[in-house]
This record gives C-alpha cells, structure tokens and sequence, in this order.
C-alpha cells in the first residue's frame, strides 16, 4: 500500500497525493460506512493504486491531528485568524475560533489585514493578545505588507483561514498563493454567489491551504466542563490557585484573582469580557449536553 493525503472528495471519488507526488482518483471502501467513519479533505490515507483506467482503493485512515466539524476537513495545523479595520472586527468571533483552534491542538496567527488604512484594529489586536501567546501580524495584500512574516509561520503547515466577510482573505490568499483566483473559487461562501459544498487542499510554493466553502466560520466540538475553559487562556495561567475560593471560574466571585488582574491591568478588560460570554454559553452547553 501507498500513503498520501486526500486533496479533495466529490461524488464518491477521493483525490489523493500519493508520497510520490503524483495524483491518484480512489474509491473509498465499504468498511469506512460500517465503521462510520467519512474520509475528509486532509486525511493522511493508506491506499491501493488503481490499474489502467479502473479507480483505486482507499484501504485506511491514519489517526487524525484535528477535525472540523463545518467545514469537514481534518489535519489543520495552523488557523489563520484574519480582521480588519473594516468591517469592524468581530472580536467574540475571534476568540471563539482560538477557542475552537486550541481545544483541536491547532496553532493560531492573528493577520490584521488593511494595515494601510489604518491602525486601530492592529492596535486593539497587539493590546487585548499580548498576553494570549497569538502572534499578530499586521499585513496588507495591496502593499505586500507582512506578507513575508505570515509566510513564514505557513511554511510547512497545512492552513485554514478564517474571520468574517469583507476582510480580505480571498485577496490575501491570492497574493500569498502566487495565484490569481477568483474570489468564489477561494472563499466561496463569502458573497454568497456560490453553494457547492467541496473543499480542496492547495499546494503550491511550499504552502499548503484549504480552499473551503465555510472559510468564514469553522465549527468545532465545543461541549466541555466550564471549569476546563479557563485552560485554554494562556493569560490566566500566572493566576491559578490564586482566587480565594476554588476552582474559581472567573466570572463573578469574589476574591478572583484574573478580576484583580485585569484591574491592575494585567489582562485586557476585553478579552476577560468576552471570556465570561463564552463562559456563560459553555456553562449553558453543559447543562443541555443530555438533552
């Protein structure tokens, strides 16, 4: 058997990047339905060659390193997070992403997009995520700007980009590409123009992304313990065991030492802020996980 990685899946029929670099259209076999199990655009695959004109086979799919929900895609190494100074940068949003990046072990660059005109989103971004171990990364597709930095996180990643409608990613996407893409073709959900539901994995110049059409909003299994949520905030970390009652989850008890914090300014305002939403909602899933 042969390893690759499938590149993209339609009708039935999986693409595949075999070691060798050559292409191969594969049939997946009926034992993935009886063990329910779909293969997905990013998956590292054993597999039979086919013969001639006759398809091969997909045989097995190694463990995955992460998994999306929607899009189906697995494998994402890095999530790019991209705002702008407009439209006006969904910051919750963000933060769910991050959320969503770190419960999957997947690495997450902040790009602030349109840095030359202007720089209040840079700046709210360095401000509310020095503490939050994100790397920003100020960038502008139209003037090259942070075009090189961002390349170099890529380099040897496979890469999601994410963030709202109107923020650039198509046009960045094709200046870090090389390429000269439609805008549907890259981030087909964005204006609305197209449905298909197919993702691919583009591989050119040493950087690996995947063209999907949920590029605005990856969904991840985000059912936990509330008290668990607090761990994927690298801010907090300094403070645990410090609030006067335990576990705290740092919402509104006394004596809590993030709150403390972010008086001193320790911690941004914001992010504690946005943190108890999404601490209300995950307190919310949990009580209905059995409903």
């Amino acid at each position: 058997m042969t390893q690759g990685q499938i590149i993209e899946g339609r009708g039935g029929l999986y693409t595949v990047r075999g070691e060798d670099k050559n292409v191969y259209v594969l049939r997946a076999k009926k034992k993935f339905r009886r063990q329910h199990m779909t293969p997905l655009v990013g998956d590292y695959v054993l597999f039979t060659p086919g013969e001639g004109e006759e398809h091969g086979w997909l045989e097995e799919i190694l463990p995955r390193k992460s998994e999306c929900l929607r899009p189906p895609v697995a494998n994402i190494t890095l999530l790019v997070l991209v705002v702008a100074c407009a439209p006006a940068p969904d910051w919750l949003l963000i933060d769910k992403l991050l959320l969503g990046a770190r419960m999957q072990g997947m690495d997450a660059v902040l790009a602030v997009n349109k840095c030359d005109l202007g720089l209040q989103a840079a700046q709210t971004a360095q401000r509310d995520y020095a503490q939050a171990n994100v790397p920003v990364i100020c960038v502008s597709a139209g003037t090259g700007e942070g075009l090189a930095e961002l390349r170099a996180q890529m380099q040897g990643r496979t890469v999601c980009f994410a963030g709202q409608s109107g923020v650039g990613k198509s046009t960045l996407l094709n200046a870090l590409l090389g390429l000269n893409l439609q805008t549907g073709d890259i981030s087909r959900i964005e204006r609305g123009k197209h449905t298909t539901r197919h993702a691919s994995l583009i591989e050119t110049d040493g950087l690996r992304v995947m063209d999907t059409p949920g590029f605005s909003l990856l969904e991840f299994e985000q059912v936990m313990d509330p008290v668990e949520l607090m761990e994927y905030y690298p801010e907090f970390a300094p403070y645990q065991g410090c609030c006067r009652f335990q576990p705290c989850y740092h919402g509104s008890e006394p004596g809590c030492a993030v709150q403390q914090a972010m008086e001193a300014g320790a911690i941004s305002p914001a992010r504690v802020k946005r943190y108890r939403e999404l601490l209300e909602k995950t307190r919310q899933l949990w009580r209905e996980r059995y409903d």
